[in-house]
């Protein structure tokens, strides 16, 4: 008996050495728990603030005025100024300038005074199901307390706003997930995939067999990433069908543009992964790296579930560098806006820097391996 607790406290104690060696996993294991409490304390929000609100008066009067000075300082708004005309409030949509839009007809001020209904119309971007009903229940809101504060007087008659709900009228939450799904399936094909394939290489020793070879750092990258960027690209294509044919997601936009965010989007994940792989030491590390450098972000971060303008200003500029936001922009607005390049350019110029930016770096880190 006690030799056999004598082996289990020398293999007790040999396991606590080799994780006190491994420094990369022993960082990863003591600060995940932290990390996820964090982002998840954060992240994990429904309500909805800073929400850009088109303020259209067809005929401004002093009602008009009021009103407008009335959400200008309820804290919760941001007045966007657009044009009023039909086409403009679907521009500033697509074009995500605006959240929420509030279209007032001509006569407020007369009708209220008379105690006529004056009618206003509500219009909110349904791409995000759950976020749109909360942004026109919060616009509600303030016409009903702007009513009952401001116009005692209007004993009959009032304001009827009218709801309009944007490219998802039905509240659909599939149509909000499945962009987003899309972004997660590539992540796990390209940058976790990508940064375990290259960490078990380097395990094994073949990469050093590779970078001693002729070939140059960029052909070996190039040549390991190929096949992941080809099954990325098959996946996007199953899910796209799978959208149509199963959850019968609409897809209002451009297929080519779709692909051509998606390709790049997948270039990003690969370059991502190729990093991680040239930074870290084991299989293991560059897993549980890849984990939390790519999928915790993805998942909480990007928009994907939880409204970005419902999180800390500190994490909204956190969620700027992480490539999924900017993919799932690109996808929901192609295939639920029908959004096109004159829209989505920004997006687009984003991940191209990204992948410039790690690629180099990742080159770069291999390039040291050699010298």
């Amino acid at each position: 008996m006690t030799q056999a607790l004598a082996a289990l406290r020398a293999f007790i104690v040999k396991e606590f050495q080799h994780i006190l060696r491994d420094r990369q996993t022993l960082v990863i294991l003591l600060a995940l728990p932290v990390a996820q409490l964090t982002l998840f304390g954060f992240a994990l929000r429904t309500d909805v603030r800073d929400i850009r609100l088109a303020y259209i008066a067809e005929a401004p009067d002093d009602a008009t005025a009021a009103l407008r000075t009335r959400f200008a300082r309820n804290g919760r708004f941001t007045l966007v100024d657009v044009a009023p005309t039909p086409g403009a409030i679907e521009a500033a949509f697509r074009a995500d300038r605006a959240d929420v839009a509030l279209v007032i007809a001509s006569g407020l001020a007369e009708r209220l005074r008379d105690g006529r209904d004056a009618e206003l119309q509500v219009i909110a971007d349904a791409s995000d199901p759950n976020t749109g009903a909360t942004m026109q229940t919060h616009v509600v809101a303030v016409l009903t307390g702007w009513q009952r504060d401001l116009l005692p007087q209007a004993a009959s008659g009032g304001i009827e706003p009218r709801i309009r709900m944007l490219f998802n009228p039905t509240l659909e939450s599939v149509n909000l997930f499945v962009p987003g799904l899309i972004a997660l399936i590539l992540t796990i094909v390209t940058a976790l995939m990508t940064a375990i394939s290259l960490s078990r290489e380097k395990e094994r020793g073949t990469l050093e067999v590779l970078l001693v070879s002729p070939l140059h750092p960029w052909q070996v990258i190039v040549g390991k990433v190929a096949p992941y960027l080809l099954l990325a690209f098959v996946n996007v294509v199953s899910v796209l069908v799978a959208a149509w044919l199963v959850f019968g997601v609409p897809f209002r936009g451009s297929l080519v543009t779709l692909m051509a965010g998606s390709t790049l989007y997948a270039l990003v994940g690969l370059a991502l992964g190729v990093l991680i792989a040239a930074i870290t030491s084991s299989q293991l590390t560059a897993m549980l790296a890849a984990l939390i450098g790519t999928m915790m972000p993805s998942t909480l971060l990007s928009g994907m579930i939880f409204p970005i303008a419902s999180m800390p200003a500190p994490l909204q500029l956190l969620s700027s560098i992480v490539p999924a936001r900017w993919f799932i922009d690109i996808s929901r607005g192609i295939m639920l806006k029908g959004a096109g390049w004159t829209e989505l350019w920004p997006q687009f110029a984003v991940l191209t820097a990204m992948f410039a930016a790690l690629m180099t770096l990742a080159i770069r880190r291999f390039s040291v391996r050699l010298d």
